[in-house]
This record gives structure tokens, sequence and C-alpha cells, in this order.
């Protein structure tokens, strides 16, 4: 039997969602430690199916999203297989917005796997995001083997850290000379965008939310995990300049009591991240601080007047990138320093543009590449330039792992030092 290929339509959009696990109630993530959850246990229960009723607001939103462009695996009508790529823009090394295509909600139904479905919709995927001019697609893999071989690499990395709050002093600095506040969730929803874009603006890695991003807000309390508390701080103008979300689960054991869990903190000054840290340290009635999904490198550790507090428990990969378009990213980013070098890319079956020998000079920061004849200074895998394509991966690392290869090992640190980003790069939300 072969598969159709193809966007399902409107009446088809309920079986579409029945071959996305999530959808069903079904794992979504590998069984491993999750960076991005703040409980003690691996990963979080599993949500029921969603309901005829649920499917149905699902697909008058995403019927009417400009930005939404699913994809289906059809064997003899029956939708098997199901994905979609979300239109956002990335912040590359620079500053700039670069178009890049999100794949979300992936899957094949069990009973149909290993038989290429999969593939093929990547494939058709990939088409469609090089005909709206998205050079790049990006993803979180729910599992490490998948999308290796579709010419992803993992880019980005977040980690979930543990804080005793006794170990937790912070080191003198000047008074605070704004104000903390906790407010509801309809503050935070309006506060939350303009905070965004700025961070948005300086760190390579992140994304521009969707529209929703924020919408789930809720002042209600989930479950045992308690309601999410909303800490804004104020600059001496009034303006909100620092965000924290932060939750007081109960826990039926001894060891978990008394854990504060920041779900997320971003500010756009030291002054109101230093304040926004400085209170949820040191909370009341509480002697462990969890912040899930935070960066690799954050400031926070130097603050510290002991750094050891500040325990990584979880680590793993968060933004994969696939460069779809080879000079197209490759102009779009800035560079450290001013080179020339020439890259080649030998195989590329699923993006064959991508094949040749590239040219890549950066001249005060900014670069142009083209196609050249003969030979390349280094060859890369379409892997490897998507883990590097951001500057938070190391060339030498990828060089020592095969991917980068060349006769000569100084140009390898001749890429490294054009490519690298300090700090590096981050995403703070999933998709």
């Amino acid at each position: 039997m072969t598969a159709d290929i193809r966007a399902p339509r409107p009446h088809e959009m309920q079986s579409y969602y029945r071959a996305i696990p999530a959808a069903n109630g079904l794992p979504s993530w590998e069984p491993a430690d999750a960076a991005w959850y703040g409980g003690p246990e691996p990963w979080p229960p599993q949500h029921a199916p969603a309901s005829p009723a649920q499917l149905d607001t699902w697909a008058t939103a995403d019927l009417d999203d400009p930005t939404f462009s699913p994809m289906a695996a059809f064997v003899d009508g029956e939708c098997v297989g199901a994905t979609g790529m979300i239109s956002f823009g990335i912040t590359v090394p620079g500053g700039s917005t670069l178009a890049a295509a999100g794949v979300s909600g992936t899957g094949v139904l069990a009973t149909h796997r290993r038989r290429g479905h999969l593939s093929r919709m990547m494939q058709a995927m990939f088409d469609g995001a090089l005909e709206r001019a998205e050079p790049l697609a990006v993803l979180s893999a729910s599992e490490a083997s998948i999308y290796g071989r579709f010419g992803f690499g993992p880019a980005t990395f977040r980690t979930r850290w543990e804080i005793a709050r006794h170990e937790a002093a912070l080191r003198p600095a000047e008074r605070d000379p704004g104000s903390l506040h906790l407010v509801d969730a309809a503050t935070a929803r309006q506060a939350w965008p303009a905070v965004h874009a700025v961070v948005r603006a300086r760190r390579v890695g992140e994304l521009t939310p969707r529209p929703d991003q924020w919408d789930g807000l809720s002042d209600e309390p989930d479950g045992t995990n308690g309601s999410t508390r909303y800490l804004l701080h104020r600059d001496p103008t009034g303006r909100v300049d620092g965000i924290a979300h932060l939750r007081l689960p109960w826990s039926a054991t001894a060891d978990h009591v008394g854990t504060l869990v920041v779900d997320a903190l971003e500010a756009t000054d030291p002054a109101a991240y230093r304040a926004l840290w400085s209170l949820l340290l040191d909370w009341d009635l509480t002697r462990t601080v969890v912040a899930p999904g935070r960066p690799r490198d954050e400031p926070l550790r130097w603050m510290l007047a002991n750094p050891r507090a500040l325990r990584v428990t979880r680590q793993s990969d968060n933004l994969w990138v696939r460069v779809l378009d080879v000079p197209a990213a490759l102009t779009a980013r800035s560079y450290a320093v001013d080179d020339r070098l020439v890259l080649g890319i030998a195989d590329d079956p699923m993006c064959p543009g991508n094949v040749g020998t590239w040219c890549l000079e950066s001249s005060d920061g900014m670069a142009v590449c083209g196609r050249v004849p003969g030979p390349a200074d280094l060859m890369i895998t379409p892997e490897a330039l998507g883990s590097a394509y951001l500057g938070g991966v190391s060339i030498h690392d990828l060089a020592y792992a095969g991917l980068v290869r060349t006769d000569e090992p100084e140009l390898v640190d001749r890429l490294a030092r054009m490519l690298r980003v300090d700090p590096e790069p981050h995403n703070s939300f999933g998709f």
C-alpha cells in the first residue's frame, strides 16, 4: 500500500489528531529525566485522551491559523501519521530574526511504524518550508535518536536546577531601585509580551511567541501542583522589567516537602533578574528551589556567595536545528571574526540544493555565502551544521566526532571562532 502524503482536509482533522501521541494520552517524551519538568519524577503523568469536542476546538483554531501547516499520511483513507509546521521567527547571532519552520506534534500509529511515513511527511514539510522562504527547520525532539537522519542537530540545551535555601545567599549588591509585586494571571498575561520582546531581541535561539502564547496562564490550582503565582518586577518608572512563575506543590513524601518550583523567569536587566531570584531563594517555609528548563550558562551561579549551591540535576537538548537553505541561513547571521572559508556538504538527499561547496566570507560581522567550484576547506554534515548554526555547539567537538572533516586542524579553530557566540543560545518555551 502506498501512503498519500498531504495536508488533512477539514473533515479529517479529528483523525489527524488521533495519530498524535499527546492528544491520546500516550507518552510524548522518551522515558528519561526531562530537564523541562519541575517535579521530583522524571516526567509528569500523561493526560487523558482529548475529547471529540476538544479536538473540534483545536481543529477550528488550527484551520484558522495561517502560521500552521499540518501534514499527514493516509493509507486507504485512514490517517496513520500526523505532524505539522509552525512558522516562527528565531533570533540568530547578530540579533536578526530569521524565518523558521517549527516541527510539532509528530506521530505515526503504532500499527504503521517503520514504513517510511515519517520520512515522507518530513520531506513534504521541508519542501513547503522552502516554498515559504523559511531557511531553517527547528524542533524539540521527543526521542533523541529519531531526527538526526533528517539532518537535525541539537543546538540549544536546558538544565534543571536545585538550590538549597540555606545555601542560597547572594553576593552583596546595591539596593534594588525597583519593586516586586505578586499579581494575578490576567496581569501576568499582559506583562509577558513586552518582557519577552526585549529578551528575545538579545538572546540567540529565542523564538517569536505564538499569539496565544500566554493565554493558558491561570490562577486555578492544578491538582497537587497547586496554583501558579506570578511575580513581577517594576523599575522606578513602573515599567515591568521582569516576571517569574512559581508554584508550591504538595508532596506525599518528606523528601520533597517545602519545594518551590520556578517554572519561568525572564528579566530585561540585571537588577530585575537579581531581585526576582533574591525573593524566590528566600521564600518563607521552603527549603529547596527547583528551576527547570533553564539555560546552561545563566548568571545566577555567579551571583551566589556559594556557587556550588546551584546543582544541575538534569540536562537535555532543547531546540534542534536543520538548515534547509545553506546560503540564506549563513548570510542571515553575524560572525565573531572576519574570515573566509569554503564549506562542503557531500550528501543531503532531503535538501539536495545544499550539496556542494560554499564560500563563507565574513567582514565586519556580516557575511556573504555563495556556491564555488573546487574542493572545500572543511566538509560538514547537515546535522553538524544545524548544531553549530546558532553558535552554541563546539566545532571542535563536532570535528572529534567526525561530523566536521579537514586535513588542516587550524581550519577547525578558524571556523569555531567565526561561529561561536556568548552567551550560549537558548529558547525559553517549546511548541
